[in-house]
Parts: structure tokens; sequence; C-alpha cells
């Protein structure tokens, strides 16, 4: 019913519109009385055979929400009714940004792919703060970036302000270096900024009663050299694991009319690249920390591929879009088949 009715349908409009009309709808409905038990009942499979501890979080289910949906924590409560296992909202900047000129979003339906060159818009990491004061037993993860307007020099200290606002709100973080639509962003990547920038970010983490896991999410862009830095660098830095991958700039083999727009692109084309970057980091690491598996995932085989890769979660994001909630399930339902 998804695709044939509800995406035929919001797909005939421009893409931006949607996901706002598709956020506050979905906040208008939730407050109908039994709405919320009606999505927990059609979407939600609870089963603790589904049930995944990893970097010291115990998580409902191994599929979560990728950043870039809920950015300002808004909407995590319906959003858990679908039956995620997890939500990560962000990217979070310390200042509100409106984000890159409009328009940013691009709809690749060809390729079942989305460019995006949103640029971290978000009311600011405050904003976010008063929403998630009202959370009870979501486990979320906060996606952190830096201002468009800070320089990357001075970009510790808005992953800082981030970092201390947030640290009481949610349950892992989120280092994103690797957003190709900031400029100078990705140079963060590079193996002496990024260490500097994880260290001192895991400094403050050892001052606080109970630390909290750091994760660096990274491009899908670099090459195997800088693949095997990233390894070095979670060793020598010590965070809790990787979020492989963030959008790409490639084009390769894509068809649709937008396809030459500037932007990362996510969605179908991404899945055997960050599918060869999970593996990658698995088995050249020995396995030595966890890996969120994101990129491509528009089925239930396409989140066992990451996970038989070396991924102890997968998030979804384009897949949601282009598949509907129900996609959610369908690979909880999978995992199941396979105990």
């Amino acid at each position: 019913m998804y695709k044939s009715l509800v995406r035929s349908l919001l797909f005939h409009f421009d893409p931006e519109w949607v996901h706002h009309f598709t956020f506050k709808s979905l906040q208008n409905f939730g407050k109908i009385p039994g709405f919320s038990a009606f999505l927990r009942k059609q979407f939600q499979l609870n089963d603790p055979r589904l049930e995944r501890e990893v970097f010291g979080i115990k998580f409902k289910n191994p599929v979560g929400l990728a950043a870039g949906f809920d950015k300002d924590a808004k909407l995590y409560k319906e959003l858990d009714d679908l039956g995620f296992g997890f939500i990560e909202i962000g990217t979070l900047t310390p200042k509100p940004q409106p984000g890159n000129e409009k328009k940013r979003l691009f709809r690749l339906k060809k390729d079942e792919a989305i460019i995006n060159r949103m640029g971290f818009n978000n009311e600011g990491v405050d904003a976010a703060v008063k929403h998630l004061r009202a959370n009870n037993n979501v486990i979320i993860g906060g996606n952190i970036g830096k201002n468009k307007i800070t320089p990357n020099e001075k970009a510790f200290e808005d992953y800082k302000i981030c970092f201390e606002a947030l640290f009481d709100y949610v349950d892992y973080f989120v280092v994103n270096v690797s957003s190709p639509n900031t400029p100078n962003l990705r140079e963060l990547q590079d193996k002496e900024p990024l260490t500097n920038l994880l260290n001192s970010l895991q400094e403050l983490n050892v001052t606080k009663p109970k630390q909290k896991p750091i994760l660096l999410k990274i491009a899908p862009d670099l090459t195997d050299s800088q693949l095997l830095d990233i390894i070095d660098i979670v060793k020598e830095t010590k965070i809790a694991g990787v979020i492989a991958t963030n959008t790409t700039i490639s084009r390769e083999g894509l068809i649709s009319e937008d396809k030459n727009e500037t932007g990362g692109l996510s969605g179908k084309p991404l899945k055997k690249r960050a599918t060869e970057v999970i593996r990658f980091l698995s088995e050249k690491s020995n396995k030595a920390f966890p890996i969120i598996g994101v990129g491509g995932i528009h089925s239930a085989e396409d989140a066992l591929e990451k996970l038989d890769a070396g991924a102890s979660l997968v998030q979804l994001y384009t897949g949601f879009i282009y598949e509907g909630p129900g996609l959610i399930k369908k690979i909880n339902k999978a995992i199941l088949a396979r105990k």
C-alpha cells in the first residue's frame, strides 16, 4: 500500500516539502488518542532474540534511523513507534543555521536515490535538548558537527559545545566530519586533525561520571589507505566505533535527470561501496570495534548483507523513504528467520 498509493502520491511533490509534510502529519496524528498504539501494533516486532548489546548499550533491535531525518529531535517518539531500535538525531550545530539555499534536495527515482546538499540545517543544539528532556526510553544517538562559519582550526570548540549540551540526553555520540555539504569539513577526516579532534572529545568524556560511546561517521569515498588510517585512529583514540558510511560524491552509473546536482548521494547506488567499506574495516581491524552499517539498504537482504560484512547494527534513511516503514519489520523478521 505504501509504495503503490502513499509513495506514488507524495513523489509528485518537491522532496523537501514532502519531508516537512510527512513530519508534521506524524506529529499531528500522534496527538490522536490510540494512534501511537496503532502504529506500534502495525510496525513493531518485539522479540528478545532481536536485542543487541553494542558499545555498552542494549538495543531492542539492530535497525536504527540514520541522522538527517529528525534533525532537531522533534519526532523521535513517533519514529520509535514505527519499530526502530534507535534514533539518531542531527546533525546538530552549536548555533541555529538555515543550511544551504533551496532547492537542495533531489529525488532520483530511476536510481532509487537522493542527492542532498542541505548543509546542516538545524535549530541549534539547545533547541534539540529541550525536546529530548521529554524522552523516557528511546535510544538516542547525537550526531554533532560544526557551524558553517566556524573555521576548521576552531572546529573542536563547536563539537565541544554540542557534546556538553547533549551529554545528559543522548546514549551515544556521532562525530560527523564526512558530510560533503559543509565547505572544507571533510578535511577534518585527515589523520592528524581527526586524531586531535577525537582525543580532545575523549578527554572531555573521561571527566564525566559515566562515559558515553563516541562514534565516527566516515565517507564512502575514502581510499584503502585512508581507511587503514581510520582503523589506527580508532585504536589510538579509543573511541567506541564507526558508522559506515555517509553519503558519496560519486555519480558512477546514475541515469536520473538530476544526477549531476552537487551534494551527497544516498540510496541504492551506495549499497555496494558502503558494504565494501564495512567489510574492509571489519577484516583489517580483526573486528576490533563495532560498526553501524548504513547506505543503500532497501530490503531485508540488503541489511543482512551489511550484517554479514561485519556491521553490528544497521541504519536506514533513503530506503525508509522509498520502501516505507514496513521495511523495518521486514528486516527484523529476516534476522529472526536466521535464528
